[in-house]
């Protein structure tokens, strides 16, 4: 669902930006924001990259990815099982992932390889 023409989503997309734009302004990068669980937390796809590169979540928090790209992109997990792996994302398509294991997850964009993004789920 595009968050522009979504009421709700429309209003939590602004706050995540606004979020993020008050970190940059004071020198706290966006790789060392915390998300407990509850809602989603979200990484966007962008100019052939993962913003946020690298994440830091609960366990239980979903994470949800967005194509700001005008190209497609997939989001998968690497490792020798693949735990969540999303269909090609278009424009504004979005997948989304809930980790319930503390861990280090590593993914990539299988379509573009040299996109990769690492979720690190830790107990607060």
């Amino acid at each position: 669902m595009n968050p522009s023409t979504h009421p709700a989503g429309h209003s939590k997309y602004r706050h995540a930006l606004a979020a993020l734009a008050l970190f940059a302004a004071v020198g706290a990068s966006a790789s060392s924001l915390a998300a407990g669980p509850g809602p989603a937390t979200t990484i966007t796809i962008t100019r052939f990259a993962f913003d946020p590169k690298e994440l830091t979540v609960a366990p239980g928090t979903k994470v949800r990815w967005i194509n700001r790209d005008e190209t497609p992109h997939t989001v998968a997990s690497l490792g020798p099982t693949r735990i969540f792996a999303s269909k090609a994302l278009d424009t504004d398509d979005q997948f989304e992932f809930t980790f319930t294991d503390e861990g280090d997850f590593a993914y990539l964009c299988t379509v573009h390889p040299f996109m990769t993004g690492v979720v690190h789920v830790r107990k607060k």
